[in-house]
């Protein structure tokens, strides 16, 4: 099984837990941005599986990050990181952003992330914001 789709808008990484005091107990949550970009994943990915089943076995993960292009940039500097000539060192960071999107696929692309046996990460400029997603059946027998 293969499935592919993408995810508009800038990547967002997964923050950490918050923690909040009522009385005398503290209370943890998930921030309000990281729970709307998660939200935004699993309206992507269950648009993509058409209804299908999610995957049971090992599964193999493909993201393209196109991070928007600093609106402060020179149209020259713009249109290098448009080519591929200036890498996309800054924030977010891939891996924040791959533990947002494995949560989002969750019980829709894939039974739980831990079926994720192969990952390739590539982060790049853009003039149009996202997150390509591939899922592929790996190869091998679930544990």
């Amino acid at each position: 099984m293969n499935v592919v789709f993408n995810i508009p808008g800038q990547p967002v990484p997964k923050g950490r837990p918050k923690f909040a005091r009522r009385g005398a107990h503290v209370s943890t949550y998930t921030p309000a941005k990281t729970v709307n970009y998660e939200n935004l994943v699993k309206m992507a990915a269950t648009q993509a599986m058409a209804g299908a089943e999610p995957n049971a076995g090992p599964v193999a993960l493909s993201l393209t990050l196109n991070l928007q292009i600093p609106a402060s940039w020179s149209n020259k500097r713009r249109a290098m990181a448009a080519a591929g000539t200036i890498a996309a060192t800054k924030k977010p960071d891939a891996d924040n952003v791959l533990k947002g999107i494995k949560d989002g696929c969750n019980g829709i692309v894939w039974r739980d992330d831990a079926q994720v046996v192969r990952i390739h990460i590539e982060k790049r400029y853009s003039e149009t914001p996202g997150v390509l997603v591939k899922v592929m059946t790996a190869g091998g027998e679930a544990a």
